[in-house]
């Protein structure tokens, strides 16, 4: 009978045991419990300080954990609908980036001397494998110095609100070398369209406010 009660405790025993090695006593000998979740260390199974495994998700697994597919983009508005073949359009969107050029510098080329036959540079000093070479990869540079530009007549450091990205783009395909080759027929380098039909605020979020 005294065997069956000793056997009996031992399990009781190894638990509490255990229970105390994983804590730390406070001077008064009482256990302190160790949040691993909140001490601003990546210890235990944590994936990042203090998340993942049994904390909290980290930000970048909620936001990007498993698998994605690209379906469209658009670096700079315009490009993809002046620049490219109409059927070619969609296969455009659906490339990355850096392999751009690669499979649309040559189509960019022949469209742009289909527009203008007689192209030979345009006011940034682009021929026509410069442009082709540049516009080809749809993205949006941005200027880390410097002023921040989409405005037609210098090269692009990005886009603020009030540029029109449309007339830019007509006035690097029609306007010739100094922008005035086509001057008798707006219609070639410009769409009509005002930068907006509101003013833009002048804090955050800028954008006009609505109807």
């Amino acid at each position: 009978m005294k065997n069956i009660k000793v056997l009996s405790f031992i399990p009781l025993i190894s638990f509490a045991l255990l229970f105390v090695q994983c804590q730390d006593d406070d001077d008064n000998g009482n256990a302190i419990y160790q949040d691993m979740c909140n001490d601003g260390v990546k210890n235990g199974d944590e994936t990042g300080i203090d998340c993942g495994g049994s904390c909290e998700p980290c930000a970048e697994e909620e936001l990007f954990a498993g698998r994605y597919k690209q379906e469209d983009q658009m670096g700079r508005a315009g490009v993809n609908l002046l620049f490219n073949k109409p059927g070619l359009r969609d296969s455009l969107n659906l490339v990355v980036p850096h392999k751009m050029k690669s499979q649309f510098k040559d189509v960019f080329r022949d469209r742009l001397m289909t527009l203008d036959t007689s192209y030979t540079t345009n006011i940034l000093g682009l021929d026509a494998d410069q442009m082709a070479e540049m516009f080809s990869q749809d993205v949006l540079w941005v200027a880390q110095n410097g002023e921040t530009s989409y405005n037609g007549t210098q090269v692009l450091t990005g886009r603020a609100l009030g540029e029109d990205v449309m007339d830019a783009n007509l006035l690097w395909i029609f306007g010739g070398p100094d922008g005035t080759k086509n001057n008798e027929d707006p219609n070639l380098i410009s769409d009509g369209v005002p930068e907006n039909d509101a003013p833009f605020l002048d804090t955050f979020p800028y954008l006009a406010p609505p109807f």
